[in-house]
């Protein structure tokens, strides 16, 4: 489940995240010019220019019929929150208040219904 920055750069898809003039791209793999910065992560720095596209990636899926955002998942479960806006069926599904109007919840991802990555 994907959420954050995504950039190509020379025909492949990394994750990314923008600094300045330049952007850093994330890989599992090691590659030209790419520096391991944690074990199974590389990171390499490019100018802004030389990327070809750079999109901000959020999945997003239905549950019990109300609209959610995919935060997260950990083996068979997602972390979703709620963007209905209304704080009745909130409380009605039994979400977790996380801030003031912010509700979320960890379900089995089979309860999770038309799981979409959305490019913004």
């Amino acid at each position: 489940m994907r959420d954050g920055y995504v950039a190509r750069w020379r025909g492949v898809e990394y994750d990314a995240s923008p600094d300045g003039a330049h952007v850093r791209l994330y890989s599992p793999e090691p590659g030209e010019g790419f520096v391991e910065v944690a074990d199974g992560r590389y990171r390499r720095g490019v100018l802004f220019g030389e990327i070809e596209d750079f999109r901000y990636v959020r999945t997003t899926c239905s549950w019990r019929g109300e609209p959610f955002l995919v935060l997260g998942e950990f083996g068979s479960w997602l972390r979703l929150e709620y963007t209905g806006g209304d704080a009745s069926v909130a409380h009605r599904l039994g979400l977790e208040p996380y801030d003031a109007g912010v509700y979320q919840i960890w379900v089995p991802r089979g309860e999770a219904e038309n799981v979409t990555e959305v490019r913004l």
